[in-house]
């Protein structure tokens, strides 16, 4: 599969796609909404940054006791299910009066729900275009992700200035609700990927197993913790500036949008394999220009040209994919989903409590910098992504055991 157009000519991808535009949307209004409101009420960049990113840290609950759902549950019912759990919990966080310890409880509660819409959501996606078609379906759906947080976070801005943030939040439950109704009409009823019921044995089985391959070990490392730690400096962008957190935010998703273009379409594959490290690298080294205290233009331009380095993203679940057998696709593209976000939760903790000491221009340099570190420190070891050919003979140990 070569072209845009034949993946919306294949059955299922445009529905899947707009459910997941229509999530995306939402996820960035309610994100930014929520953490305009709680950092009016608090005035605390620590609560502002986990209030956006909080409920990633959940993620890694999920991927250790609901991950063997991924591959176990019918996609459809749990695609839809998954939109309108989002919807409710996004409506009650829109309730006046609510007290700051019961948004994060709400945040938990989201946060394991979206653990397991990670690894649903690809796995059906790899079993829609199959392993040929991933990739650019994969960066089609990442573009959209961009363009959508372009215009979630553009208009949250504007909508900001004249609406509160809890109007704000109940537009982002009603996206959420369309987001449901696209899955559910949408989509066909496809039975599990995998036979036998979800549990928690099954899902720390499927995760050691996972685990136990060294060049899969370090591909998930590679995609967890540079990506989480530039996250971090993100979720600043409101205490760093609150007036121009919609502008920063919009910035950021127009360059990771440019990144995904290129590495998906225009790169070609021999030469895709090698572009992994240098794209960790551009991800976190302009943000040491926040050392500098840029003002709003200059933090503009450098959080784009960062963000196109997002795109290491697609080099490594490219080779991730090549080291794991079908039935198990969805469950190890959840943890690599649930994995990235909890560190992005993490992340943002660390960088609101950085803030708090210090400045928001200091935590993004400090963060940024122990990004460079982290990926340098995986090249130094062994952990520079291998290509796809050689990814293939190591496939054998991927294999899924018996009982």
């Amino acid at each position: 599969m070569r072209s845009y157009r034949q993946l919306f000519r294949t059955p299922e991808f445009t529905p899947l796609f707009l459910a997941s535009s229509a999530r995306t949307v939402a996820q960035t209004l309610s994100g930014l909404a929520l953490g305009t409101l709680v950092y009016r009420t608090t005035g605390s960049p620590l609560l502002s940054a986990v209030s956006m990113f909080g409920p990633s840290l959940a993620q890694v609950l999920g991927a250790t006791f609901l991950l063997s759902g991924a591959d176990r549950l019918p996609p459809r019912a749990t695609t839809t299910g998954i939109a309108l759990a989002f919807a409710a919990g996004t409506a009650v966080l829109a309730l006046p009066g609510l007290p700051v310890w019961t948004i994060f409880v709400v945040l938990l509660l989201q946060g394991l729900v979206a653990s397991l819409g990670g690894g649903v959501l690809w796995g059906l996606l790899n079993e829609i275009l199959a392993k040929e078609g991933y990739l650019l379906g994969r960066s089609v759906f990442n573009m959209m992700s961009g363009l959508m947080q372009v215009t979630g976070y553009a208009t949250a801005g504007v909508l900001l200035a004249v609406l509160s943030p809890r109007a704000c939040l109940l537009l982002a439950a009603v996206l959420y609700v369309l987001a449901a109704v696209a899955a559910r009409l949408g989509l066909t009823r496809r039975p599990p990927r995998a036979s036998g019921r979800p549990s928690v044995s099954a899902t720390w089985r499927t995760n050691a197993l996972l685990w136990s391959s060294g060049p899969r070990r370090r591909l998930y490392l590679a995609l967890w913790i540079p990506n989480g730690l530039v996250v971090g400096c993100e979720s600043l962008y409101v205490s760093y500036d609150p007036r121009a957190a919609g502008t920063l935010f919009a910035c950021a998703a127009f360059g990771m949008f440019l990144g995904d273009v290129t590495v998906g379409r225009l790169v070609p594959p021999a030469l895709r394999s090698r572009l992994g490290v240098p794209l960790l690298l551009l991800l976190a080294a302009p943000y040491l220009f926040f050392a500098l205290g840029p003002g709003v233009p200059w933090a503009a331009v450098v959080v784009a040209v960062a963000s196109v380095g997002f795109g290491a993203s697609l080099v490594q679940q490219e080779q991730l994919m090549t080291l794991v057998p079908d039935e198990l696709a969805g469950h190890a593209l959840g943890l690599h989903s649930a994995g990235m976000l909890t560190l992005q939760g993490v992340s943002a903790a660390l960088a609101g409590t950085v803030a708090q000491l210090t400045s928001p221009a200091v935590a993004m340099t400090v963060l940024a910098a122990a990004s460079v570190t982290v990926t340098l420190a995986l090249v130094a070891a062994g952990g520079r992504p291998v290509s796809a050919a050689r990814a293939g003979r190591r496939t054998v140990d991927a294999s899924p055991r018996s009982g």
